[in-house]
């Protein structure tokens, strides 16, 4: 009996595993590795943009020019997320039409339009990486039962072969199989939990942006000074949402 439980472990499952047991596990390591890579660094991007945004948002509505307000902009928005919207839109408001359809399209259209597109490019950067993490969140636990089935299979196939069923001599291989489940469940939990909390942290700062191309989309076309804005909110004027202007 000792020199049996010597002998399990997951060095003698990886020892007596075949190529695709191999194969399972190696699919599993690489799947972890990446899917934490995407874990951090979203981190590290949220953390940074939801640092950044309430100071750049400030210093742009407290700027004396349109110049100043981009350039302080561009300073403080480290994940490039709000100053190309005003970027885009000034560019959208100041261009001169080159064609008879351009030309029949008016000036909000035409910042709209830059404006929406912006939002949509903003939407898809947010996203980068996110479409892994639940791809891993959802096959990493079938990939470890596969493994599983697999070494149980060739478990018991080593078993009849010895013509020896006792409990100790089925119980050995099969626990050392269970662990690829294990590892499928140990990579996929991360993924899930980074996958739903950065849906949710990319949902509050698309609504940030929303908010803000609105309040982008009224200064562009009137022209007014960037502190008309806290004047309007001390006022208790309730601005619109994007979408009630970008349609």
């Amino acid at each position: 009996m000792p020199t049996q439980t010597q002998q399990l472990g997951l060095m003698h499952f990886w020892q007596a595993g075949d190529a695709v047991t191999h194969g399972v596990a190696y699919l599993l390591l690489v799947m972890s590795v990446v899917s934490w890579y995407f874990i951090l660094s979203k981190a590290w991007s949220t953390w940074r943009l939801r640092r950044g945004a309430r100071a750049a948002l400030e210093q742009f509505w407290n700027a004396r020019s349109m110049d100043e307000a981009i350039a302080t902009l561009e300073r403080a928005d480290t994940e490039k997320v709000f100053a190309p919207l005003v970027q885009k839109a000034r560019a959208a408001a100041t261009m001169q039409p080159d064609s008879s359809l351009a030309a029949s399209i008016d000036r909000e259209e035409m910042v709209t339009r830059a404006l929406r597109g912006e939002i949509t490019q903003a939407s898809a950067r947010l996203e980068s990486g996110l479409a892994f993490l639940a791809s891993v969140g959802s096959t990493a636990p079938f990939v470890g039962l596969f493994g599983t089935v697999w070494g149980i299979y060739h478990a018991l196939l080593a078993i009849a072969s010895s013509g020896q069923v006792m409990i100790d001599k089925v119980a050995g291989p099969v626990g050392e199989a269970l662990v690829m489940t294990a590892a499928g469940l140990a990579v996929a939990i991360p993924a899930v939990l980074a996958y739903n909390a950065y849906v949710r942290a990319n949902r509050i700062v698309l609504a940030e942006l929303d908010g803000f191309a609105h309040d982008v989309l009224g200064l562009v076309l009137t022209g007014r000074r960037l502190r008309d804005h806290e004047d309007r909110l001390r006022s208790g004027v309730t601005p619109l949402t994007t979408s009630q202007v970008v349609r």
